[in-house]
């Protein structure tokens, strides 16, 4: 194969790292687009546990692998040699799951890592602490004969067939709502409850009956059923929810809001079916019986008595919560029924017994990744794929009106359940420290691929956790992880090789709002023995984020002074961004600008993939991140590059990433122009609605054909050395 690099300019006196001369954009996107389909397989340490907008490890390998080498190497071929660079350091302080301080680690480097959110702190330190599979497996083996039982006989039916106790995967739920003349309405917009992920090729479908309740299979897209066991004739397309709206059976019209209990408890739910299984392991669909009722009100009784270590916080307004709450979901036990509250809470107890910290912690880790796949947020995904659909598909926190209860401890053929995460994430994870591997393409004689395969290119990751910089400073290897603000680190001046992060976004998720939702459980358990559990939620005055992309800036800024003081003079702070729209981009110079750096090189590659909310929502969706490359302004002016033509730059690169096989929309060859738009304006020291005008301008140059380049009238200070616009936006 003949590799394809973008070089971004010849080596010169000015650059001091690899990084700001040459990125290999084609090979590393392809990479990343392959590791994104499995991330959670392909860089396992990263997704022990929820996190989220978590980066993809092949970038930052080589990121970080051309922020510590010097000009003129060649990124690309040392990507999959085994590295040993002993004595630099490498700092993130958006450390969020932990990728840089993992690929640094690898490299052989020593790391640092912060973040504000305490959650974020607790599992990347899980994350990279070492635990035999034989310790974990044995705790785990304990917990399975003491507790499981006792779980898992809340998660039984009988099975019509053979009359025995089978277990239930899965339990289907309806929300309910009582109108003003006492109808008791489910919210179900179709009676269809589940279908194939692929049902032309697969139209069997489970379809539950409005008269009663009774189940049938049918084709998923049938318009007219009689259930064989009332007569009922029906339309299962047709349910009593349309959007916000139902209809009662005398054709009366409300909102589903208004609907809502008044005493301000969260909405009423009807159990109506189950999938099961046989000892064969064959999977059943069941209609819910007055037994099963009787077992989830057992469930209910005994949770009244008993003394669990369960979340007692509330829900905080937010842009990320206010949805949950205007359905009264205002604590965050409301976000489960009393069997999963009362199993949970039987198995967190448990693990909080076990003597060993270190794996007691791992189990800690586990428990609260077991959460997001049991809750009343969850839904059913269909037949023929990941069954549980987790309740952070949205970035809101959207009430589900038809839950799926997930069976708490599971079964082998569960699917994001504690039994089966303790195999798929901890365990996974945890191989992956003693064998890190990089995926590498295999092609044919033509230079076609014909697949992937795996390469470890690092040694074991046994960096040893320190405390203090002192620690650090003194040793060949090791790592930091930190709680606290990151514009206050714990940090001398000049000391560190390069910054290597990914901040958040001012528009998109607030962090904290979701992370409640585990910090819930995790504060009362650890909030002893760690002083960032011992508040009242995740959040913090010093976190970076807010709607307004000024205020952003202004948070951001202070992160990026303090991460200049303590780089070094030849050192690079770099990052991934992307965004859709100019004051996103506008927020990151402003930042940048008053942190004292200046932008020198960008990078376009494959970003996340982004199967959730809000990428799939957007029209024109973003596949790429633009990595920024920074140095401190006093040495970053004489390697500018001049952009002359943004619009030149972007076409070329888009043609270059299309011919090798990326789809890249018009948002993309935005993200390309503005980040060509951030180098052109690094050292002019422009206001915040100046560099807007600017981005305005490539976006409407760089959109679909069809648009006419408009006039552009940019009022620009004389202070100002302005490139004339005709250049700027050559075609």
């Amino acid at each position: 194969m003949n590799t394809i690099t973008d070089k971004i300019g010849a080596a010169n006196a000015a650059a001091a790292t690899a990084l700001e001369c040459d990125f290999p954009v084609v090979e590393i996107s392809q990479i990343a687009e392959q590791e994104s389909w499995r991330k959670e397989i392909n860089r396992p340490i990263y997704h022990i546990h929820k996190w989220w907008a978590t980066r993809l490890g092949s970038v930052f390998r080589c990121i970080t692998i051309g922020a510590l080498t010097k000009p003129g190497a060649n990124t690309w071929a040392q990507f999959y040699e085994t590295h040993d660079l002993a004595g630099m350091v490498v700092l993130d302080p958006f450390m969020g799951s932990g990728t840089t301080l993992g690929e640094a680690v690898k490299l052989g480097a020593k790391a640092v890592g912060s973040d504000i959110n305490p959650v974020s702190t607790f599992l990347v330190r899980q994350a990279f602490t070492p635990a035999s599979e034989d310790q974990l497996r044995a705790v785990f083996e304990r917990l399975e004969r003491d507790v499981a039982p006792e779980i898992r006989r809340y998660y039984q039916t009988r099975d019509p067939q053979s009359g025995e106790l089978i277990p239930v995967l899965y339990y289907f739920w309806v929300k309910t709502v009582m109108t003003p003349q006492g109808e008791s309405i489910p919210l179900l917009s179709r009676y269809v409850f589940s279908q194939d992920a692929y049902p032309k090729k697969k139209p069997k479908a489970q379809i539950v009956c409005p008269g009663c309740w009774g189940i049938m299979e049918e084709r998923y897209d049938t318009t007219a059923a009689d259930c064989p066991q009332c007569g009922h004739h029906f339309n299962p397309q047709i349910g009593p929810v349309v959007g916000q709206y139902l209809t009662d059976r005398s054709g009366n019209r409300y909102r589903v809001k208004d609907l809502l209990p008044k005493d301000g408890s969260p909405p009423h739910h009807r159990l109506y079916a189950m999938m099961a299984l046989r000892p064969d392991d064959s999977k059943v669909y069941l209609a819910a019986r007055n037994e099963d009722v009787a077992l989830y009100k057992e469930a209910q009784e005994r949770l009244a008595t008993e003394v669990l270590p369960l979340p007692e916080s509330s829900v905080r307004p937010g842009h990320n919560t206010n949805q949950a709450r205007g359905y009264n979901y205002t604590q965050w036990r409301d976000f489960f029924n009393s069997r999963q509250l009362l199993c949970l809470g039987i198995l967190l107890r448990e693990i909080l017994h076990i003597e060993n910290t270190d794996i007691q912690e791992q189990m800690l880790c586990l428990f609260s990744s077991t959460l997001e796949f049991n809750n009343l947020f969850c839904s059913f995904k269909g037949e023929g794929t990941g069954a549980v659909r987790h309740m952070f598909s949205n970035h809101i926190l959207k009430p589900e009106r038809t839950p799926l209860e997930n069976s708490v401890w599971g079964t082998n053929r569960s699917s994001g359940t504690f039994s089966t995460l303790f195999e798929s994430r901890l365990l996974r994870a945890k191989r992956y420290l003693d064998e890190p591997f990089e995926i590498a393409f295999e092609y044919d004689q033509a230079g076609q691929r014909i697949g992937s395969r795996k390469i470890v290119a690092s040694q074991p990751i046994r960096a040893r956790r320190m405390e203090t910089w002192g620690e650090l400073e003194k040793a060949d290897h090791g790592m930091m992880i930190l709680n606290g603000d990151s514009s206050k680190l714990p940090i001398p001046d000049s000391s560190v090789d390069a910054v290597v992060t990914d901040p958040p976004y001012f528009d998109f998720v607030h962090y904290s709002e979701l992370s409640d939702f585990f910090f819930a459980w995790l504060s009362p358990a650890l909030r002893d023995r760690y002083p960032w559990f011992a508040r009242e939620n995740s959040s913090d005055q010093g976190e970076v984020q807010h709607k307004d992309p000024r205020a952003f800036a202004r948070q951001l800024a202070s992160v990026f002074t303090e991460a200049c003081r303590v780089l070094k003079d030849e050192g690079v702070l770099a990052f991934s961004f992307h965004h859709s729209r100019a004051e996103g981009w506008a927020a990151i110079y402003e930042a940048i600008t008053k942190a004292g750096l200046a932008v020198v090189a960008a990078h376009p590659v494959h970003a996340e993939l982004r199967a959730a909310s809000p990428k799939t929502a957007a029209k024109d969706p973003i596949s790429l991140d633009a990595i920024l490359v920074c140095r401190k302004r006093a040495f970053a002016q004489s390697n500018l590059p001049v952009a002359e033509n943004v619009v030149g730059a972007v076409e070329m690169m888009t043609v270059r990433l299309q011919a090798a096989g990326l789809r890249i929309s018009v948002s993309d060859r935005f993200v390309i122009g503005a980040a060509q738009t951030l180098i052109a304006r690094a050292i002019d020291d422009l206001s915040f609605d100046e560099i807007k005008e600017y981005l305005e301008a490539v976006r409407l140059a760089v959109g679909p054909k069809s648009e006419s380049l408009p006039e552009i009238e940019l009022s620009v200070p004389k202070t100002h050395a302005f490139v004339n616009q005709l250049n700027l936006f050559d075609f």
